[in-house]
């Protein structure tokens, strides 16, 4: 797999990466045999980031990234998140983005995912009532302490990142960005990464899903997945959505890809790396394989005349998380 320069800050990491979270929550039902196998036959193909949270599970994510990565180490950047404060015992109490929290939430996730030190620390969300400066700066304490190697902030406005990178260079803003959501093009997200020379991780490039073209009723889904409240698989949302991946599906068709790689490759044209998640080898292959997809200036226009920007209906999740993004 070809690797690509995250940022201007010295990390390199494979072209397409692996988002880890659904392997322990949020998504159904979890298998960790498979989910192991899945992650090391990732790293067999070339990925090297793999992304995870203390959020997600709690805790369980991180541990299991501890159990794939036991021995290779060194294979591997390994980016997790602070910032949504969790109690010991797994409660989430919310935003918390002051210093004390920082690192004490770092030291957990050390502990968690047997290392010492993390490639890749974002702040998952920004704190609302603590200045940015604040938790930057607490992050930017655990660089200095060799403990984390390179920064990144999640749904983060332009100006909050454009504060946060004085304090200390960022290397990366995760947020997510598909053919479903592109709003980073029209927020002036995308125009702050690119004069900062900050990297973009793409997560949900593949709609929750939807982009796959699997999915076909919101009765799919299992009890427990959080895709049953999200606002674009419902009602009218769903359907007009659904159309949407429908001329996305034809289109793969006449490239002889899936729906998946089309989508996947769209968005590592635009210079992001992608972290599809999946708990499953055999989609971890077909995801992987659009890597090597070639998408042309004509493709570009056909996925443009049937994706345009804000083509999705519906916001991307429930209010109550929708108010949690910054600006």
């Amino acid at each position: 797999m070809e690797m690509r320069a995250l940022g201007t800050q010295g990390l390199r990491v494979g072209a397409e990466g692996l988002g880890c979270m659904g392997m322990s929550a949020y998504y159904g039902a979890t298998d960790e045999a498979e989910s192991l196998a899945t992650i090391h036959r990732a790293l067999e193909l070339g990925v090297t980031l793999l992304d995870t949270a203390e959020t997600y599970g709690p805790f369980i994510n991180e541990q299991l990234l501890a159990k794939a990565v036991a021995g290779r180490r060194e294979q591997v950047v390994i980016a997790t998140k602070t910032g949504i404060e969790i109690g010991d015992d797994g409660t989430v109490r919310g935003h918390n983005g002051g210093r004390d929290y920082i690192h004490r939430a770092a030291e957990r996730s050390l502990r968690h995912l047997g290392t010492d030190y993390i490639d890749l620390y974002y702040l998952h969300r920004v704190d609302p009532a603590v200045p940015i400066e604040e938790s930057i700066g607490a992050m930017a304490e655990l660089v200095t302490a060799g403990k984390v190697r390179y920064l990144g902030i999640s749904e983060a406005a332009a100006a909050t990142i454009r504060r946060a990178h004085a304090v200390h260079p960022l290397t990366a803003v995760q947020t997510e960005y598909s053919l479903f959501e592109r709003g980073l093009e029209e927020n002036g997200v995308r125009d702050a990464l690119d004069e900062l020379g900050i990297g973009l991780v793409a997560y949900s490039p593949l709609g929750r899903g939807f982009l796959s073209g699997a999915i076909t009723s919101p009765d799919d889904f299992a009890e427990d997945d959080f895709r049953r409240t999200d606002p674009r698989f419902q009602g009218e949302n769903f359907r007009r959505n659904l159309a949407v991946v429908e001329e996305v599906k034809r289109l793969a068709d006449a490239k002889s890809v899936t729906p998946s790689q089309l989508a996947l490759a769209w968005v590592l044209r635009q210079g992001a790396v992608p972290i599809p998640g999946t708990k499953r080898r055999r989609y971890l292959e077909e995801n992987i394989a659009a890597t090597g997809v070639t998408i042309t200036d004509e493709d570009i226009a056909a996925i443009e005349a049937v994706a345009p920007k804000g083509v999705a209906s519906g916001d991307r999740y429930a209010p109550e998380l929708m108010s949690n993004l910054d600006g």
